[in-house]
């Protein structure tokens, strides 16, 4: 399941990289990416990185590396929350 699963998530992932002309059209420019990459074409590159990271995100839930990579981004967050309960405020 977490194959299928993971190439629906690439697929959607390689269509946002391809299609990146047909979304800067249909949504719009992205103030974020004109602001901060400063290059003409800004939102092209956007797209095409948030595209990017659709796939890797494919990439790890096909390989069921998701829940791995998950709990290391999040665990600053639950290790100080583990220490913390509603006794100790």
């Amino acid at each position: 399941m977490h194959i299928i699963f993971g190439l629906v998530v690439m697929a959607i992932g390689v269509l946002i990289t391809i299609k990146s002309e047909n979304l800067l059209n249909t949504f719009g420019r992205l103030s974020f990416f004109e602001k901060h990459l400063n290059i003409e074409g800004g939102s092209r590159l956007g797209y095409k990185l948030i595209g990017f990271l659709v796939i890797f995100i494919g990439i790890m839930i096909m390989t069921n590396m998701i829940g791995g990579l998950l709990s290391w981004i999040l665990s600053p967050l639950t290790n100080s929350l583990q220490g913390n309960t509603i006794d100790s405020f």
